[in-house]
C-alpha cells in the first residue's frame, strides 16, 4: 500500500509517501516539503498568528491533493511541539479540520519520544540491548530508554534549537555573553531529567535522531547523506565540543558553508549543538551513533503493525506448490506401481490464500475551498 505521513514539525512541515506493507521495509515513494517555523508566527502570549495559521492551512491543502494525486490510501498526519505549545493550539486543530478536513493528531511530548524510540528500536533490533535515544526538534528535545520496542521511560523539555534561538541567541554572531546563559540554562534544565534515567541503568547504544544530531555529525566528519542509510555515522563529544565554540564564533551566513548545513537549519545550529554537547556531558557518554529512522518512520511502522490485525494478509510470492517431476511420475506409472511418498523431498502443498478485508478506500480528490469529504 501507499502510505503518506504528513508531519507538522516546528521547523519544517513535510508530506511523505512510502509504499509498504507489514514487514517489509518502508520504501520512500516521493515527497514534498517547505520550511515553515511556526514559533516565528507567535505573538506575545504564545498564540499562532492568523498569518502563520494561514501558511499552515495552505501547506496542508496542498500535501492533501499531492497525497491524492500520487494514489495514496491512507494518510497519517500529526503535529507537534509548535502547535502543542502554541496558547491557541486547539483553536488551530479545529481550524485546520475545518478547512482542510485533515485532522491532525496532537502528539504529546512522551508519545513522540515515544514513537521515536520505537524506530530506533526497529532500526538496529533486540541485539543492540538498552537504548537511549535523543532527538532535538525545533520546538523541543525528546529522550528516551528501554530494552524492549517501547520505551520504560520517554519525556520532553522545552530545549528546541529553533526556540532556544529565538529566545536566547539575538545577535549574529551571538555575543559570548548569551552563549555562556544559554549554556547554564541547558544544564539546568536537563541536569534533573537526566538523573530519573540514571535511575534506569545504563544504555548500550546512545542513537541521536534528528536533522540537527545529522548536520552536526556531517560537519565533525560522518559520511554526507548520498553515501546511504546503511553507513555507520557518529557524532563524538570531543568533536562537538571543538565545533560548539568554532559556530558560536561564525555569523549565519558563514555556517552555509559547512557541509549538511541548510538555510533552514542554519540560523539555529549553534543552540542544536549546545544542547547536544549538554545531553552526552550529562548522560556521561563519548559518543553517539546517528540512526536514519525516527519520528515518521516509527509512526509508518506502528501503522503497518495495526494492519496486521485489521486485515488477513497474503502469502509470500515466492510460496507455491513444488514442481512435480514428471519424469518419475510417468515412469511410476508404466510400471504400474502406486506413488510412494518420498520423505528425502516432502511435497510443499499451495498455502491457502486468505480473503483480504476490502482495502482502504483512495484518497478523494479535494473539492474547491477545501477537500472532498
Amino acid at each position: 500500500m501507499r502510505l503518506g505521513v504528513l508531519d507538522i514539525g516546528s521547523n519544517t512541515v513535510h508530506l511523505l509517501l512510502v509504499d509498504a506493507h507489514p514487514g517489509a521495509r518502508p520504501v520512500a515513494f516521493a515527497s514534498h516539503k517547505r520550511p515553515l517555523s511556526l514559533v516565528q508566527y507567535l505573538d506575545g502570549d504564545g498564540n499562532i498568528n492568523d498569518a502563520g495559521q494561514h501558511e499552515l492551512i495552505e501547506f496542508v491543502l496542498e500535501a492533501w491533493e499531492f497525497a491524492a494525486s500520487h494514489k495514496a490510501e491512507d494518510l497519517l498526519a500529526f503535529c507537534t511541539s509548535a502547535i502543542r505549545e502554541a496558547t491557541n493550539g486547539p483553536e488551530v486543530l479545529a481550524r485546520v479540520k475545518h478547512e482542510t478536513t485533515v485532522t491532525l493528531q496532537e502528539l504529546t511530548g512522551s508519545e513522540e519520544a515515544s514513537m521515536t524510540f520505537f524506530a530506533v528500536r526497529r532500526w538496529y533490533g533486540w541485539g543492540a540491548g538498552p537504548i537511549l535515544d535523543l532527538d532535538i526538534g525545533g520546538g523541543s528535545f525528546e529522550m528516551a530508554y528501554g530494552t524492549d520496542e517501547l520505551p520504560e521511560f520517554a519525556t520532553s523539555v522545552p530545549l528546541g534549537a529553533s526556540r532556544l534561538t529565538r529566545d536566547w541567541l539575538h545577535d549574529d554572531p551571538p555575543s559570548a555573553k548569551s552563549v555562556k546563559e544559554l549554556r547554564r540554562y541547558i544544564r539546568s534544565t536537563l541536569k534533573p531529567v537526566v538523573r530519573n534515567f540514571h535511575e534506569l541503568g545504563r544504555a548500550n547504544l546512545v542513537a541521536g535522531t534528528s536533522k540537527t544530531f545529522r548536520s552536526l555529525a556531517r560537519i565533525a566528519g560522518a559520511a554526507p547523506s548520498a553515501a546511504g542509510p546503511y553507513v555507520k555515522r557518529e557524532l563524538h563529544a570531543a568533536d562537538l565540543g571543538l565545533w560548539a565554540q568554532r559556530i558560536s564564533a561564525m555569523t549565519v551566513e558563514d555556517r552555509l558553508y559547512l557541509p549538511g548545513v541548510s538555510d533552514a537549519r542554519a540560523r539555529q545550529l549553534l543552540a542544536g549543538a549546545l544542547v547536544a554537547e549538554a545531553a552526552l556531558e550529562l548522560f556521561e557518554f563519548p559518543t553517539m551513533e546517528i540512526c536514519p529512522w525516527a519520528l515518521r518512520e516509527g509512526l509508518i511502522l506502528r501503522r503497518l503493525d495495526q494492519l496486521v490485525f485489521e486485515e488477513a494478509l497474503d502469502p509470500a510470492p515466492h510460496v507455491g506448490k513444488r514442481k512435480k517431476d514428471k519424469s518419475k511420475k510417468k515412469a511410476t506409472k508404466e510400471n504400474g506401481q502406486t506413488p510412494e511418498h518420498d520423505d528425502s523431498h516432502p511435497e510443499v502443498k499451495e498455502f491457502p490464500v486468505p480473503i483480504n478485508t476490502p482495502a482502504p478506500s483512495p484518497i478523494p480528490a479535494p473539492a474547491a475551498g477545501g477537500l472532498a469529504s
